[in-house]
């Protein structure tokens, strides 16, 4: 009777796996070693599984190809084995989508990217035919030696609600937080030959699995975070430290930089920005500087800015010595219309300083949604970055600053920006700017 018993529950255990139901929970969609619910899009990329091994084959052909999944998937982990055989771009899509309406059917989405060049962005979020790099590898530089190429390396992803995270060989590489797609495709896509000695170059995935329910999160960790979502502040970010200066909705925290309350003129709080108003050459209409309530020491201050054509305004810190409104200035202005905006008075320089050295394709004009992004730290050590990029770096009171400061508009004042705390300073420059997800990390 008991042998009778264990048959049965082992019969029950061999029916309920192969009914696609796994006890594990895991979805294996090429376990069947065909390409069954697959298609390839945009490209003629040569797709095969051979021995449980998925391959992709460079052509001589001027589009990307993609393998793309008929399913569509909302929240996920994916796991799978990845590997190069030659230089050549790829990647993992997901949340993706192929629309004829849109781009004529190109494929659009996320992508956590395989990056064999000495940039090392791979694991990194790429959104493809659309916005572009979402989180470049710069922000995790530890990361960029996780992927080894030649070698099979584990990809993960989560997607799990707005939060996508990605891993590479069991290493954090990429936090994005965004509300853009919530579901879509999966895809392997296979870049086009650029050369004669791309032909022939391989992208190969094995080891393909994904979960869809009962998905837990893995647990929180350091990555810098890129929140898309304006004006949101997620859990992860509270972690880490972060709190929002301005709430999307009112001035609450912000007052006149010259003393009393927030400007009852030039500055409104429309759409969630917090937006400084162009009064049109007449000075009756100029609201003035803002600035913080809270000071600071020493912080990581995130925030998005849309420029109007020709506009100038900045963000300042370490004020106070020389005046409320004299200090250092990460510049946000429009130098394309603007000819007196060049050289260090260009977008994410540190104002008649330090020129920002930017690439165009890293610089959303006006009228596009920008993020800046400082860290001044406990040593004075200190960096701008623009969408991604740290764009320059200096030492605050060091040798090389001295000099620099003595060949300025502020050679004049004594002990320039040393001050040990200040607040937060927006600028109002007579012309429109909007900012939106102002968000700080103290870092005494």
């Amino acid at each position: 009777m008991q042998k009778n018993v264990s048959l049965l529950i082992l019969l029950s255990l061999i029916t309920f796996s192969f009914s696609g139901c796994k006890i594990d929970a895991w979805e294996y969609p090429f376990s069947r070693n065909n390409l069954e619910g697959w298609k390839v899009l945009n490209g003629k990329a040569k797709y095969e599984i051979i021995d449980g091994v998925l391959i992709g084959t460079v052509v001589d052909e001027t589009n990307n190809s993609f393998l793309v999944s008929e399913k569509n998937y909302s929240d996920f982990i994916l796991e799978v084995d990845l590997q190069l055989i030659g230089a050549t771009n790829s990647g993992i899509n997901f949340r993706s989508h192929s629309d004829p309406e849109y781009l004529e059917g190109k494929v659009y989405g996320y992508q956590s990217e395989v990056d064999p060049t000495e940039r090392a962005w791979s694991g990194g979020i790429y959104e493809e035919n659309r916005r572009q790099w979402l989180y470049p590898v710069d922000l995790n530089p530890t990361a960029k030696k996780a992927f080894r190429m030649g070698e099979w390396n584990k990809f993960r992803i989560e997607c799990i609600g707005n939060s996508i995270r990605t891993w590479i060989n069991d290493i954090p590489v990429a936090h994005v937080i965004d509300d853009m797609d919530s579901e879509g495709f999966i895809g392997f896509p296979v870049h086009y030959a650029k050369s004669k000695e791309e032909i022939g170059r391989q992208v190969k995935w094995k080891n393909f699995r994904i979960k869809t329910k009962n998905l837990v999160q893995s647990p929180s960790d350091t990555v810098f975070i890129v929140n898309l979502i304006p004006n949101n502040l997620s859990d992860a970010e509270v972690m880490q430290g972060y709190k929002l200066l301005f709430d999307g909705q009112t001035t609450n925290g912000w007052v006149s930089a010259d003393g009393g309350s927030f400007p009852e003129k030039g500055w409104e709080v429309k759409d969630g920005s917090l937006s400084v108003i162009d009064n049109g050459g007449d000075t009756t209409k100029k609201g003035g500087d803002i600035v913080s309530v809270e000071k600071y020491r020493a912080f990581i201050l995130k925030f998005d800015f849309n420029l109007e054509k020709g506009a100038n305004s900045g963000i300042k810190y370490c004020t106070g010595n020389s005046g409320p409104s004299v200090g250092l200035e990460y510049q946000v202005s429009d130098a394309e219309k603007n000819p007196d905006l060049a050289g260090n008075h260009t977008i994410a320089s540190l104002y008649d300083l330090i020129h920002a050295t930017t690439e165009p394709r890293f610089i959303n004009l006006p009228g596009g949604w920008n993020q800046g992004l400082i860290v001044f730290n406990t040593d004075n050590k200190t960096e701008h970055w623009l969408n991604g990029r740290k764009v320059l770096e200096y030492v605050r009171g060091d040798s090389v600053f001295d000099a620099l400061v003595s060949k300025s508009k502020f050679a004049g004042f004594s002990n320039f920006a040393m001050s040990e705390e200040s607040p937060v300073l927006i600028q109002d420059h007579n012309s429109t700017v909007h900012f939106r997800s102002i968000k700080i990390k103290s870092l005494n």
